[in-house]
């Protein structure tokens, strides 16, 4: 791409003719007197800032009337360029593209000197830094030269990425895990030319934000933040530094909240100003994953060396029950099953006050450290309906005395030792569906203020299914695939041949496990008798049923003590509805039979409650006002 040069003079040198022409006047005494800065210095600044607001000033007499037509359009058009990149050293000069590509055109209207404050406070504004500007105009270059005056500039190269990557090409919806036919890559995007020299010292980036679209998913946006994450890691003095230059990104959009993280945030100035200290070691390791889920951040085949236990750290594994005492059992199996695997990280579970203190002591008793938090609402949520209160999932976030927490679904088997996911950065998970991740199973790094920033956001963000796993969707859009095998989901597709169908059941079955953790969808499987899963006798759900799935949960719950097995009994209006059902899919003649198996599950004839003759409930089953 050809570029053309511009010669911006040193601080102190006498301006030509031409550039004194597009000379805003000096600020006013009310102007300086509110800009918060004092002297020369803040005058300076003020007058920059005037000059890249309306170089309309620019004035000539008549004998120069067409030379001043000339001077006017070449001042004006150097403010409204917005480059994808700037190159050179500046102050001597600076390289534009003549063809500026849109996607990288921020439109904010800069508050310099909420901009001069936030560097100062943080330490910052001094003389002789040497700073890297990316994504900024030429009028806006000279402003930063009188806001840290006597420092260096450097303009970083950086060229934009092919207007043929689509965010979908990033965030595909499947990938060939297996290899079985090609071997996932990602795209390209191209990296910000090295900068010689001194380190430095402030790298400043400012950020498209097109609220008119949706800018979470803005490719673009993603290229110049791993730019500066990415100098950011080459200006570190050392490689044995722990921090990094200042980051500052100007927009009204956060930034990637789990590549610059809440923690590293030094200051944040109004809703555009946002001043990061990276820690190095965290962000060299996200910078290792995948640009996108286009490829697994994980080895799918992941050998017993690749996946051995960490040595114990700040790490856990975490669920959460809210509203819904029946899943305390799938929660206790859980902590079953983890353990069996071999780990011996902690186990925390976040409870409400809907959670009895019978059930409490029972989760404590499976090794859950019991935490109360009080429900957070899904603003957008009907009145009791099921997802009213799955926003409280963000309390996940408050577990700050860890470092690393791995969230698990209380209706999931793990079946082999998944510890290796503590050494991977947040968010990592599998996916779902289209670019979305599936929130069952995630890596997270608690942190106050990434919480702040969940619970700041849920009026603007709309979540695809109405519950926390969209609105995290639209959170933290660059997370990163996990394999299949690592949140397995129980569910037969529609479109499934015969041999895929018995391929999956081979893998719910096989002993040694092959899957690492097995999800189970659908109607769980303490809410069905243990002779067979019940999902076969409602047809909306026969695509989750599964014998073999079944059967392999019950094998972790029968390896528990008698008490706990206890909290897995059904209550009597569970049995009544599993006959309705029962009844149900006789009447339409399933072709599985399932309803023809008698039932020799003991659970059937004990009742810990105060009404047990459970038939009486059917005979007005599935009436209006009935008890179902």
């Amino acid at each position: 791409m050809q570029s053309m040069k511009m010669e911006i003079p040193r601080r102190g040198e006498a301006l030509s003719a031409a550039d004194a022409r597009c000379r805003s006047p000096a600020s006013t005494p009310g102007e300086e007197k509110n800009n918060g800065l004092r002297g020369r210095e803040g005058d300076e600044i003020l007058r920059s800032s005037s000059m890249s607001k309306r170089h309309s000033a620019c004035k000539s007499r008549p004998l120069w009337y067409v030379l001043a037509i000339i001077i006017v359009f070449g001042c004006v058009g150097s403010l409204l360029i917005s480059p994808a990149g700037i190159s050179g050293e500046l102050p001597l000069s600076l390289t534009l593209r003549r063809s500026v590509d849109p996607r990288y055109i921020s439109n904010l209207e800069v508050d310099w000197l909420s901009t001069a404050k936030i560097i100062r406070e943080s330490g910052g504004l001094k003389n002789n830094l040497r700073v890297g500007l990316m994504n900024f105009n030429h009028g806006e270059i000279n402003v930063w030269r009188n806001l840290l005056p006597g420092s260096e500039f450097v303009g970083i190269e950086l060229n934009p990425v092919s207007a043929k990557i689509r965010w979908e090409d990033l965030y595909p919806e499947w990938i060939d895990e297996d290899e079985e036919f090609e071997v996932p890559k990602c795209p390209s995007l191209p990296e910000p030319a090295a900068v010689p020299g001194a380190p430095l010292d402030l790298i400043a980036v400012k950020l498209p934000c097109d609220r008119s679209g949706p800018w979470t998913r803005d490719v673009a946006r993603l290229h110049l933040q791993l730019a500066a994450a990415k100098l950011a890691t080459w200006a570190a003095s050392s490689l044995e530094a722990l921090q990094g230059p200042l980051v500052l990104f100007l927009t009204d959009c956060f930034p990637i909240p789990n590549l610059f993280k809440c923690r590293d945030l030094v200051a944040r100035d109004g809703g555009s100003l946002w001043l990061y200290r990276p820690a190095l070691r965290p962000l060299r390791e996200s910078l290792n994953l995948p640009v996108g889920s286009c490829t697994l951040s994980l080895p799918l085949s992941a050998t017993a060396e690749e996946a051995r236990p960490r040595s114990a750290q700040r790490e856990a594994y975490a669920t959460i029950l809210h509203s819904a005492p029946q899943y305390v059992c799938g929660a206790i199996v859980a902590a079953q099953s983890i353990r069996m695997s071999g780990s011996t990280r902690d186990l925390v579970i976040l409870v409400d006050e809907t959670i009895s203190e019978e059930h409490r002591a029972g989760l404590a008793s499976a090794g859950w450290q019991v935490r109360t938090i009080q429900r957070i609402r899904n603003p957008k949520a009907e009145k009791d309906a099921y997802n009213e209160w799955n926003y409280s999932k963000f309390r996940l976030w408050q577990l700050t005395d860890y470092d690393k927490v791995i969230f698990v679904d209380a209706d999931l088997l793990v079946l082999r030792n998944i510890d290796a996911l503590f050494g991977i950065p947040e968010i990592t998970a599998t996916g779902n569906n289209a670019t979305l991740f599936n929130s069952g199973l995630m890596v997270v790094e608690p942190s106050n203020c990434t919480f702040d920033l969940l619970m700041a956001h849920v009026e603007e963000f709309e979540s695809y299914n109405g519950g926390d796993q969209g609105y995290l969707n639209e959170i933290f859009t660059w997370w990163h695939r996990l394999p299949r095998k690592m949140n397995f989901l129980k569910h037969f597709w529609a479109g499934d041949e015969e041999e895929r169908k018995q391929a999956k059941i081979r893998l719910f079955g096989a002993d040694p496990p092959l899957l690492f953790v097995l999800h189970y969808l659908g109607l769980k499987p303490w809410f069905c008798f243990r002779d067979y899963d019940c999902n076969w006798n409602v047809g909306l759900l026969r695509e989750f049923a599964s014998d073999v799935a079944h059967q392999r949960w019950w094998r972790v719950h029968d390896a528990m003590p008698g008490h706990l097995q206890s909290f897995c009994l059904l209550r009597s209006k569970q049995k009544a509805g599993l006959e309705w059902d029962r009844r149900q899919a006789q009447k339409a003649n399933f072709s599985d039979e399932h309803w023809r198996r008698p039932i020799a599950d003991p659970r059937l004839n004990i009742c810990r409650e105060k009404f047990c003759f459970w038939e009486s409930m059917l005979w007005h089953w599935g009436e209006p006002n009935s008890t179902r």
